[in-house]
C-alpha cells in the first residue's frame, strides 16, 4: 500500500499548535512570522494519521456517544500484541496502566516513588518537559550530562556515580533519546539498570519514540533488555509519536512488578484525570492495524534525515548529530564561532524557521537547536534551502 507523505494536508488555521501558535516563540522574529515561517519545533508530524485509525475514529464518532471511557483491557491487549510482534517484548496486558499522555504518567510515577526534595537524575540535553514536571513536583533535578563520542551521545555513569549525594531516588531514562534520536544499545541499558540496582533507584524509562526507529535499526525495550531490573522499572510510552496521535492525549505505563504497580495505583487518583475516549480508540487501532503505515512513515523519515544531514551537515562549522530514530534532529552550531543568540537570529530571521533552542534541553544545549523533520519532503527541501542561504557566508 502506498501512502502519500509528500502532499501537505493544510494545517494552518486548524488549531494546530505547531502551525498556529508561533506567536508564543519570542525569537521567531519579523517580518516572516507567522505566515512565512516553517514550523520545525513542536514534536508531531505534518502527516495524516494512519487510515485504520481514521476509520476507527469515524466509526466511534458515528455512534454518537462521547461519554466516559471504560473497560481498557482490549486496548491493553493491543499494546501487548504490538510490543510482542514489533519489539519482541512479551509483556502482560495486566501490567498496563493508561495515562493522560506520557507526561501524565511521569507525574504519577514520580509521586509513587519519590517525595518532595528527592533527587531525580536526568541525562541532558534531554526533553525539556522533564524539567517542568520535576519543578512542579518540587523534586531536585540531578543532571548527568551526556558526552559526545564518535558523533553520538553517551552516558557517563562513572562521573554520575562519583557525584551522588544519597538524595537521589529515581532516574528518568529517555529511550530513544530526545533530542538526537539515540538508540541505546543493550550493554548501555544493562549498565544503567545495574547502576540503579546498586544505588536503589527507580528506573523510569520514557520510550515514547520507540516506534520511530529507522529501517535497519533495532529498538531495545528496557524491560526485555534488562530483565533483572523489573522490580524497580516503570516504562512509559504511547502511540502518539509513532502514529501521530498526540491530540488524543493518551499514553500508558507498563509496570512489571506487583509491588510497584500497587504504589503506582495508589498515586493515580491524585492525578484527577480519566481516559480520553477517542484517544483510547485511536491507540487500539494504531497498535492493532498500523503496521504497514508505520513501516512506510519510518522509511520516509529516514530518507528525510539523510537529505537533511547531507545538506545542512555540509554547512561550515555545523554538525548534524547522527540519529537512528525519531524525527527530531539535534544540530551543533558551535563550530561556527557564533553565539547562541546569533545562531537563533539566523534561523528565525534569516531562514524563517521556528526551531527549538538547545537551551531548553538543559546542560549541553548552548549553541544547539532541535529541528523537527517530519514534514512533506518538498517543504523540507525549502527549509534546507533557507538554512543554506541563511548561513551562506560561513567559511
Amino acid at each position: 500500500m502506498e501512502f502519500d507523505f509528500d502532499t501537505p494536508i493544510g494545517l494552518r488555521n486548524t488549531h494546530c499548535q505547531k502551525w498556529d501558535n508561533l506567536s508564543v516563540l519570542a525569537d521567531t522574529g519579523a517580518p516572516g512570522t507567522p505566515e512565512d515561517t516553517i514550523p520545525m519545533w513542536v514534536a508531531d508530524m505534518d502527516f495524516a494519521a494512519p487510515p485504520p485509525v481514521l476509520t476507527a475514529l469515524r466509526a466511534e464518532a458515528a455512534r454518537g456517544y462521547c461519554g466516559y471511557f471504560g473497560i481498557p483491557e482490549p486496548v491493553a491487549e493491543a499494546v501487548a500484541g504490538w510490543m510482542t510482534r514489533t519489539h519482541g517484548w512479551a509483556l502482560d496486558p495486566d501490567h498496563v496502566r493508561f495515562t493522560v499522555g506520557v507526561i501524565g504518567g511521569l507525574k504519577i510515577a514520580l509521586e509513587a516513588v519519590t517525595q518532595p526534595g528527592d533527587g531525580v537524575i536526568v541525562f541532558p540535553p534531554v526533553y525539556h518537559a522533564f524539567y517542568r514536571v520535576l519543578d512542579a513536583l518540587d523534586r531536585e533535578v540531578v543532571e548527568s550530562p551526556l558526552i559526545l563520542q564518535d558523533g553520538r551521545h553517551q552516558m557517563d555513569l562513572d562521573a554520575l556515580e562519583a557525584s551522588l549525594t544519597g538524595r537521589e531516588r529515581a532516574v528518568i531514562f529517555c529511550s530513544p533519546h530526545n533530542p538526537g534520536g539515540r538508540i541505546w544499545q543493550p550493554h548501555e541499558i544493562q549498565a544503567l539498570a545495574a547502576f540503579c540496582a546498586r544505588h536503589d533507584l527507580t528506573l523510569i524509562a520514557d520510550e515514547i519514540h520507540m516506534d520511530l526507529t529507522f529501517p535497519g535499526e533495532t529498538f531495545h525495550p528496557t524491560a526485555s533488555t534488562a530483565p533483572d531490573c523489573l522490580e524497580r522499572l516503570i516504562v512509559l510510552s504511547a502511540a502518539s509519536k509513532g502514529f501521530n496521535l498526540a491530540g488524543g492525549e493518551t499514553g500508558f505505563a507498563v509496570i512489571p512488578d506487583k509491588a510497584m504497580r500497587e504504589r503506582y495505583d495508589l498515586a493515580t487518583p491524585r492525578a484527577g484525570a480519566g481516559l480520553n475516549r477517542f484517544g483510547m480508540v485511536m491507540t487500539k487501532a494504531a497498535f492493532s492495524d498500523g503496521d504497514t503505515w508505520s513501516a512506510a512513515v519510518r522509511a520516509y523519515l529516514a530518507d528525510n534525515f539523510a537529505l537533511w544531514r547531507e545538506r545542512v551537515g555540509a554547512l561550515p562549522g555545523v554538525h548534524v548529530v547522527e540519529m537512528s530514530s525519531t524525527y527530531l534532529t539535534w544540530i551543533d552550531f558551535r563550530g561556527t564561532g557564533m553565539t547562541h543568540g546569533e545562531i537563533r537570529k539566523r534561523i528565525a530571521d534569516g531562514a524563517r524557521i521556528a526551531s527549538s533552542p538547545g537551551t531548553q534541553f538543559g546542560t549541553g544545549g548552548e549553541c544547539h537547536n532541535r529541528f523537527n523533520i517530519a514534514m512533506p519532503r518538498p517543504l523540507l527541501i525549502e527549509a534546507i534551502t533557507r538554512m543554506e542561504a541563511a548561513f551562506a557566508d560561513l567559511q
